[in-house]
């Protein structure tokens, strides 16, 4: 394309974000433009080595950040961090945002939102990197309200509700793209999956009984993205693309690595409270949003927020509980995409040994929040 398009990103150096602004860059159809709050940061100099990567300095709290974001651009890709926030703040700074004052903590409100001002700017196709809202999806019931699935949820919904007017259509159009668990974070540090090397077998404990994970592998994220860009203007056009790898079960994904690796593994389904305070100690009881007021009655608790995200994925198993994926569609749009467990680990161990990599001393970050310790500024 003589003239690529440009895509304002928001999210760019996240996980999700990097390989949508690699495949955007590569097709040579699209130029990108990310909001960071330092291009001396490893991940932004990391988008750099895709191609020509144009930045704005600045927050997604801000609404001048935002309005340089967006202004020129055709389309934007929005995924805020909810672990940032928290699930209250989230949903009022896409929704209904606010700005830091810098002399103050406290926050003065604007009337702006990150989808208001994207159409304000002249945005033309708007993508919300969405998770489900799962509380809805079980009927509403308590025991699966997990704050950083419904914050996103409940916004995607707000969006694709703006997307039936006609008047907004004229100007903008949007979609979602609803993602899972990455399926990385199954051999990443600090995560809900981590895994652990005991007396020479690789061992998962993750509390799923019956359960399955619709995990996300990473190295498909960038094509589904693309083609949603590719088809503004028919099949993406307010369409909610949910996608996943497959309902993976932990009894199929020790079974792969022995495939793949010929080194023994073993899965653990231990208890849920055990496992939280394995994971964060007394932390546990800390806000699961980081920047989140810890004295906000709204602010919800690592235990609360993952007691609900697992019970989530332990009411999901065989693609027949609370979150599904339409697979056959998912099989259209992306014919050559990740199918199994098996497939996705023996991508990976081409890149460098799956057994070495699950080393405690070589183990790395997949989330950016655990690589920068649960830490930072809006």
């Amino acid at each position: 394309m003589s003239n690529p398009r440009l895509i304002a990103i928001i999210g760019g150096t996240g996980a999700q974000g990097a390989p949508v602004v690699q495949e955007l860059l590569k097709s040579g159809d699209y130029s990108v433009r990310v909001l960071t709050r330092d291009t001396n940061n490893a991940r932004f100099k990391q988008l750099e080595t895709y191609g020509p990567v144009e930045s704005v300095v600045g927050t997604f709290a801000s609404e001048e950040s935002l309005r340089a974001t967006f202004r020129g651009a055709w389309g934007a890709f929005v995924n805020i961090d909810g672990f940032n926030s928290g699930e209250k703040a989230e949903i009022f700074w896409t929704i209904r945002a606010s700005v830091m004052n810098p002399s103050s903590t406290m926050y003065n409100t604007n009337d702006f939102t990150a989808w208001e001002l994207a159409l304000e700017e002249g945005v033309k196709f708007y993508v919300h990197g969405n998770l489900d809202y799962a509380w809805k999806k079980s009927g509403f019931r308590p025991e699966f309200h997990a704050g950083h699935y419904d914050a996103k949820g409940r916004i995607g919904e707000w969006i694709l509700l703006q997307n039936r007017d006609a008047a907004v259509r004229q100007r903008m159009r949007s979609a979602l793209f609803t993602t899972g668990p990455y399926i990385e974070m199954t051999i990443g540090k600090g995560t809900p999956f981590q895994p652990n090397v005991e007396d020479g077998v690789a061992v998962w404990r993750v509390p799923l009984a019956k359960g399955a994970v619709p995990f996300t592998p990473l190295d498909d994220v960038g094509v589904y993205v693309k083609w949603l860009f590719d088809n503004a203007d028919g099949e993406a056009d307010g369409l909610d693309l949910e996608i996943a790898l497959d309902h993976v079960t932990f009894e199929s994904y020790v079974r792969a690595f022995e495939k793949v690796t010929g080194k023994p593994a073993r899965w653990v389904d231990n208890d849920l409270d055990e496992h939280i305070d394995l994971l964060w100690g007394p932390g546990a009881d800390h806000p699961a949003g980081y920047n989140a007021d810890v004295n906000d009655p709204a602010t919800m608790t690592l235990r609360r927020n993952f007691t609900a995200f697992f019970t989530l994925w332990r009411g999901s198993g065989g693609n027949k509980g609370v979150i599904k994926r339409d697979y056959a569609l998912l099989d259209r749009i992306h014919p050559q995409r990740l199918k199994s467990v098996e497939e996705w680990m023996r991508r990976e161990n081409e890149k460098g040994s799956l057994w070495e990599r699950i080393q405690p001393e070589n183990l790395g970050h997949v989330l950016k929040i655990t690589e920068d310790g649960r830490k930072g500024t809006l």
